[in-house]
């Protein structure tokens, strides 16, 4: 049996004795799981206190949103106004009604084309880079 000697307080372990290898990997297993479990704790806490900042920041973004619409609607019954001084009324609206919808089209089409780029949702880099740390792990065991 391989044993290592550990000195603690300016004294080895156990009085004198011996660490044995097995009883060394046994703790350095026990550390890193420890290790795994603090870091995911952190991750965790990180994550909560990141959701609710997008959270508060959902709200506010959607309130933006809320009062662009009011100012859009009020553009758009201003456009159908001013049209209205040269085209009759129903055709000024169904002027600004086909170029809204033209609009609605090409920004419909550029989001599929942005979804479909984004697909699928999975953190790619990060399981790379998990990847790698573990065959780094298994490296560095087997020296």
């Amino acid at each position: 049996m391989v044993t290592v000697s550990e000195p603690v307080g300016g004294r080895t372990a156990r009085d004198g004795a011996e660490r044995p290898v097995g009883e060394l990997v046994s703790r350095a297993s026990e550390q890193l799981t420890e290790l795994v479990r603090a870091e995911l704790r952190l991750a965790q806490r990180e994550m909560k206190d990141k959701g609710k900042r997008f959270g508060r920041g959902g709200g506010l973004f959607g309130g933006a949103g809320t009062a662009a619409l009011f100012g859009a609607q009020a553009s758009v019954a201003a456009v159908i106004a001013a049209l209205a001084l040269v085209v009759p009324w129903w055709a000024a609206a169904a002027i600004v009604a086909v170029l809204l919808f033209a609009a609605a089209a090409v920004m419909g089409a550029l989001g599929k084309k942005e979804v479909d780029r984004a697909s699928p949702p999975v953190p790619e880099e990060a399981l790379h880079s998990a990847k790698a740390d573990m065959a780094e792990i298994r490296e560095r065991a087997h020296r």
